[in-house]
């Protein structure tokens, strides 16, 4: 049955356009919040009019404030996104033959550099293979590798009660030299 509009009445109330006084105009937290109407002169009968009841105020549940364990083993913000900050970590370990010294993407494991005075090439050539000549020739062949692999910014984390010094000092300082940049 179709209607037309000459045809069919449409009525109308002046409730659907009245206001609604229950409703809060505004979104905010303070319009969800009832309202109490409290005076200075009521302060003494707030006990009265709140029988058996703590007038506290109680805020969001938290992990701790529910009494639940803190997650032990999950890994913090730091850690896990340091590795996408931070993607080529340098290692360098020095044993009393040999210096050793890798360049590893964090995030897949994968070795991109590797210098070592272990090396064929490394043993016949150099004098000695611990010395300072020896710390800058391992250096240098790291930053030239890691250049041909696109790599031009490197971390270095030192270790517990590392100190930048000495052989480590000259590694890192000949990485620089060549055109390497470390980031923190």
């Amino acid at each position: 049955m179709a209607c037309s509009i000459s045809s069919c009445a449409f009525l109308v109330s002046s409730d659907l356009f009245r206001p609604r006084m229950n409703k809060p105009n505004s979104l905010s937290w303070s319009s969800s919040m009832p309202q109490l109407n409290l005076s200075l002169n009521s302060r003494s009968n707030l006990s009265n009019s709140f029988p058996k009841q703590d007038f506290v105020v109680q805020a969001a549940w938290t992990r701790r404030s529910r009494g639940e364990p803190k997650k032990t083993g999950r890994k913090s913000w730091k850690q896990r996104t340091d590795m996408y900050l931070r993607p080529f970590l340098l290692n360098v370990y020095f044993s009393k033959r040999f210096i050793h010294a890798k360049v590893m993407h964090r995030g897949t494991s994968k070795v991109i550099s590797v210098a070592t005075t272990n090396a064929k090439d490394l043993r016949t050539t150099l004098p000695s293979l611990i010395d300072n000549n020896a710390c800058r020739v391992v250096g240098k062949l790291i930053a030239e590798r890691s250049k041909d692999a696109d790599v031009y910014a490197l971390a270095y984390e030192p270790r517990k009660d590392e100190r930048i010094e000495g052989k480590l000092g000259i590694v890192l300082d000949t990485i620089k030299e060549n055109g390497i940049i470390f980031v923190n």
